[in-house]
């Protein structure tokens, strides 16, 4: 009986093992001690949201001198064409369009509505709830507030002195307008001003985004080297910042991030809307002379204020985008563990993440040609024979 069991014994050992045919693949612990850990695999949602982004950027994120040159021969050309040509009415000729009446008669007040809360919630974060650098950021929208109301009042200004009523014996725009009357005067167009002023303003302030998602790669790296106590990581940004900076780093990013790509997507639709607007007011409004002035007057006052006061270091305001670290422009490069850096991955080049339109598609992983994977079978194998005697 004794026999009988040992060798029934023997029996269910020898079929254990015949069923555990498969060696255990998994990468010991003490060999991934210090790498850096994995993203989150990118759903069929974020790499939709990425494709959304994207075209943004590129719609909004037009060569600024391009744009400007665009705005300045359209004021001139299309303007002079309109004078002698008159074009078709359409809907948009109406000064009661809908359009009209509702976005460009308070285009301010839009422009605002989408930029300050992109402004303080970008701001918080790459200046990790800093009150008075955020209050710094905040200055630039103060100060183009300030530039537009001053240039719309003295547009006002100017057309009521140097004009006149068509009835001698009104001697002010106002008392001619309510006698039902005409006044005729120099109107520099309002309209052609805060629309390109607004679309410009719109462009800078957005480019807060540029390399927003690249601080995701930014806060894991770090806090991995923090947790494992890795000090010699030095090209990370982020080292320079406390605990306590970091943690609001974090917690902003997390927090703002899907409201931010939110206000950024309202922003290049806005700037689209105020593009159509500017052609519309090209097309059927004012003289020629009146709306190159006034878009002159706008692309000056972008110009002082983002391309030379800004931009003076150690002035303030400062520039969108500068806080506490840099992340602009930061190029991260993502390592590959030693057993698949001769492996290529589903891009076809050899050891990085496949991207798509720019951004790193981390679902997916990379591919092992099928002698590397009965490589690394048999060389686990060796290792655990021994152990195994």
């Amino acid at each position: 009986m004794v026999t009988k069991r040992r060798a029934t014994h023997q029996t269910n050992q020898s079929s254990q093992s015949k069923l555990n045919f498969r060696p255990n693949t998994e990468t010991p612990g003490w060999e991934t001690k210090g790498k850096k850990p994995l993203p989150e695999p990118s759903s069929v949602k974020q790499v939709l949201l990425m494709m959304v982004l994207h075209v943004c950027r590129k719609t909004l994120f037009i060569d600024t001198s391009v744009k400007v040159a665009i705005y300045g021969a359209s004021l001139f050309v299309i303007s002079l064409l309109a004078d002698v040509l008159p074009f078709p009415k359409t809907y948009l000729s109406r000064s009661d369009n809908i359009l009209n009446q509702y976005f460009v008669k308070i285009g301010w007040f839009w422009t605002l509505f989408v930029t300050v809360p992109f402004l303080v919630m970008t701001s918080h974060t790459y200046c990790c709830g800093k009150r008075d650098k955020i209050m710094h950021h905040l200055a630039r929208l103060l100060i183009a507030t300030f530039t537009w109301f001053f240039w719309i009042k003295l547009f006002s200004y100017i057309e009521s002195v140097c004009g006149h009523c068509n009835v001698k014996k009104y001697q002010t725009k106002e008392t001619c307008l309510k006698g039902g009357y005409f006044w005729y005067g120099f109107d520099l167009s309002g309209h052609a001003f805060i629309l390109i002023y607004s679309c410009l303003i719109l462009i800078e302030e957005a480019r807060a985004i540029n390399g927003w998602e690249g601080i995701r790669d930014l806060i894991r790296n770090e806090e991995h080297a923090r947790n494992i106590g890795d000090d010699s990581v030095s090209n990370n940004p982020l080292r320079g910042l406390s605990l306590e900076e970091f943690y609001i780093l974090k917690e902003s990013y997390d927090k703002f991030t899907p409201y931010i790509r939110f206000f950024f997507i309202a922003m290049t639709f806005l700037s689209i809307l105020w593009d159509i607007m500017l052609l519309s007011t090209i097309l059927y409004y004012h003289k020629m002379v009146e709306k190159f002035v006034s878009g002159a007057i706008a692309i000056l006052m972008w110009f002082i204020t983002y391309r030379y006061w800004y931009a003076i270091p150690r002035t303030l305001p400062n520039l969108p985008g500068e806080g506490v670290f840099k992340y602009k422009d930061v190029k991260q490069t993502k390592e590959v563990p030693q057993k698949r850096r001769n492996t290529t991955s589903v891009s076809g080049a050899k050891g990085q993440l496949p991207t798509f339109m720019g951004m790193p598609l981390y679902g997916l992983k990379t591919q092992e040609p099928k002698e590397q994977k009965d490589e690394d079978l048999d060389n686990e194998t060796d290792i655990q024979a021994p152990m195994n005697k």
